[in-house]
């Protein structure tokens, strides 16, 4: 077994999320998997394996400290880099089929950048109102910024606060502790001129039950990204923001293709490649 670290979605050197991607692992058991994720500590670590679907170039799976996903983003990014960069060669040139808990993914070669098709959202609309005060409350956000309250779910179940400003997002004092399960965020737009339109933070569980702020999360972004879309919010592409508030730099790319199809793109570096895993 190999072991690859990749940083996905910087805006330079080592300014992103981190990922450890495990080639070679094909006889590891699901508990075997989750340790090691837990112990290397990363917000996930990913199993690259031989595809089940023919139209599939290879199958992931992805895995957080407190279980398994069906799909997350900046894993995608980042599988799909150190698969290319260890040899794998897609099917169709500049296109990468992956194949993971929610189905077929694909990924796109684009200049310096990796992009995803953004999957469809499970569950999208408005928060009632007990969801909307508990995100509030775990966020720590203020009622009187709130601009929307919606469901973005797309393999996470992202609950979103949409706010009035990137001030507001970076002001928020997140709960320290949290219920297994928990995926909240919060989205603002910033002043103009800058690097970005929008900064994003994004908050989940751990499996002890602590508050933990993602760097950069390729998911939410395309969640967010057709939310944006959707309500004639963003209009062909923008630039998002995330984690400042935890020493990362990250730059995300969001676009609207000519279809209506949302793609999430962004800079992915290998750190480290062919470590042997005993």
């Amino acid at each position: 077994m190999l072991l690859d670290l990749v940083d996905v979605f910087g805006s330079g050197p080592l300014s992103g999320n981190p990922l450890a991607v495990v080639r070679g692992g094909e006889g590891l058991s699901d508990a075997q998997m989750l340790r090691l994720t837990q112990w290397l500590g990363f917000s996930e670590t990913t199993f690259l394996l031989p595809p089940t679907d023919p139209r599939a170039d290879y199958r992931v799976r992805i895995f957080y400290p407190a279980g398994e996903l069906p799909f997350a983003g900046h894993p995608t990014l980042g599988t799909a880099h150190a698969w290319l960069a260890a040899g794998g060669a897609p099917h169709e040139a500049g296109r990468v089929v992956q194949e993971c808990g929610i189905g077929l993914v694909e990924v796109r070669q684009e200049e310096g950048r990796l992009a995803f098709r953004a999957p469809p959202l499970i569950r999208s609309g408005p928060l009632d109102a007990e969801d909307r005060a508990d995100v509030l409350r775990l966020t720590g956000a203020r009622e009187e910024d709130v601009v929307a309250a919606v469901h973005a779910s797309n393999g996470p179940g992202w609950k979103l606060l949409h706010l009035r400003t990137a001030e507001a997002v970076l002001a928020a004092e997140p709960v320290a502790k949290a219920p297994k399960g928990t995926d909240v965020a919060l989205l603002g737009p910033c002043e103009p001129g800058g690097a970005a339109q929008f900064e994003l933070r994004a908050f989940f569980a751990d499996p002890a039950g602590k508050m933990v702020e993602d760097p950069v999360t390729g998911s939410l972004n395309a969640a967010v990204a057709q939310y944006l879309f959707a309500e004639g919010l963003a209009e062909g592409s923008y630039v998002a923001a995330q984690g400042r508030k935890v020493g990362a730099d990250g730059l995300v790319y969001c676009t609207q293709d000519a279809a209506g199809e949302a793609w999430i793109a962004g800079r992915v570096e290998t750190v480290s490649t062919g470590g042997v895993l005993a």
